[in-house]
């Protein structure tokens, strides 16, 4: 495996691994739910940068690449961060029906 699937292959999994360190998962599920959320926020998050400023290019070219491996590695950092938050919001609010929670994001859209 090389090329532009090389650097989202290893870029994502250093990118789990300083996640994992960082913000210790309690359970084996957390650990799961990291792992998954870090390689899917690296790769797709990646990707879409990627796409938004058109570089492309930059994957014909091994400094390129190398540029791409940081990019992919940064964009997977806050992914686990993000779903941990997530998941937190809803365990708290797990008792509150709909409508109030439909009235946090309301509150928090226009503050």
């Amino acid at each position: 495996m090389g090329g532009a699937a090389g650097v989202a292959a290893g870029a994502s999994g250093l990118a789990a691994f300083v996640v994992m360190l960082m913000m210790r998962p309690r359970t084996r599920g957390e650990w799961a739910v990291a792992l998954i959320c870090t390689v899917v926020s690296s790769i797709g998050g990646g990707a879409a940068v990627v796409q938004h400023f058109g570089l492309q290019s930059w994957a014909h070219d091994y400094i390129g690449l190398v540029a791409l491996f940081g990019l992919v590695f940064a964009c997977g950092l806050p992914g686990w961060a993000v779903v941990r938050w997530v998941f937190n919001y809803i365990n708290k609010r797990a008792a509150v029906g709909i409508d109030e929670v439909i009235a946090d994001a309301r509150r928090a859209m226009n503050p």
